[in-house]
């Protein structure tokens, strides 16, 4: 089996269970499978596949045609440049997501405390760190997520402190300058019409936030004005339809802000504190 071989056959098998883009996952795939970038592909498409390489492009394969994200197989996501570990414990980084760390990183905050609430893969708090160059804080939930954030915080060589806690209740009041947070948003009355990469295999802690998908949001906004100093700023992912409700919930805020994603929609919520 030559590798423009298993590529063409990788391609068609994806393409009949409707994977999008079969021929790009299945360089992806192989390329995991073969431990070579996608590159190489196009330089040797007559090389023949050692045997265990094709035992495990085929598992790969037969992995992603029932549903398993390719992030999952790979074990790893790019956000914001960086290569991130990803496992199932963790909700995969989006580029929309990048939004919010730009949204950060224009503030330019001062050196008072960053929080990142609901790490996950720590890919928000560990960017911020590089680019600021600064100490981030995150927040976890999940034990298993704070284990893969700090694994990745150590392997890209950022300064972050990582606390087990449910959302900020483990701050003082006014202790810090910037809170941001990727938080659960989707009504658990969308489960049924999330893909299946989505709704079978990402961690339900960091997708579904109750019936209106707000609960978090009733939250976490009056905690940040709580840990928040006077003039610190709240930014927050927000999901699609849900811009003027949890604008509602930042009323008394001051100079709130929403930022467009790629798409068009508001995705980004930039508030301050009086």
């Amino acid at each position: 089996m030559t590798i423009r071989t298993a590529l063409a056959q990788g391609a068609e098998l994806l393409a009949r269970e409707s994977v999008g883009e079969p021929r790009l996952t299945a360089e992806v795939l192989l390329g995991h499978a073969m431990h070579r970038e996608r590159t190489y592909f196009y330089a040797h498409p007559e090389q023949e596949l050692r045997e265990v390489e094709w035992l495990h492009y085929g598992r790969y394969l037969d992995e992603r045609m029932k549903g398993k994200p390719t992030q999952y197989i790979v074990k790893r996501q790019e956000f914001y440049g960086r290569e991130f570990r990803v496992s199932r414990d963790v909700l995969i980084p989006r580029p929309e997501t990048e939004l919010l760390v730009e949204t950060i990183v224009r503030l330019q905050p001062g050196r008072g405390n960053v929080i990142d609430v609901g790490t996950g893969s720590g890919a928000i708090a560990v960017t911020l760190s590089l680019e600021l160059n600064r100490r981030v804080i995150a927040t976890d939930l999940s034990f298993a997520a704070l284990e893969m954030a700090k694994s990745n915080a150590m392997r890209l060589g950022a300064t972050v402190a990582f606390i087990q806690a449910d959302l900020l209740d483990c701050f003082a009041d006014e202790f810090a300058e910037v809170v941001v947070s990727n938080p659960p948003y989707v009504p658990a009355v969308d489960r049924a019409s999330l893909q299946r990469e989505v709704r079978d295999w990402e961690p339900e802690l960091a997708l579904f936030a109750g019936p209106s998908g707000l609960c978090v949001y009733e939250r976490l906004i009056p905690a940040a004005w709580r840990v928040l100093k006077s003039g610190g700023y709240l930014a927050l992912e927000i999901g699609a339809g849900q811009s003027e409700a949890v604008s509602a919930l930042a009323a008394d805020w001051r100079n709130v802000q929403l930022f467009p994603d790629l798409a068009g929609f508001p995705r980004v919520l930039l508030c301050q504190k009086p």
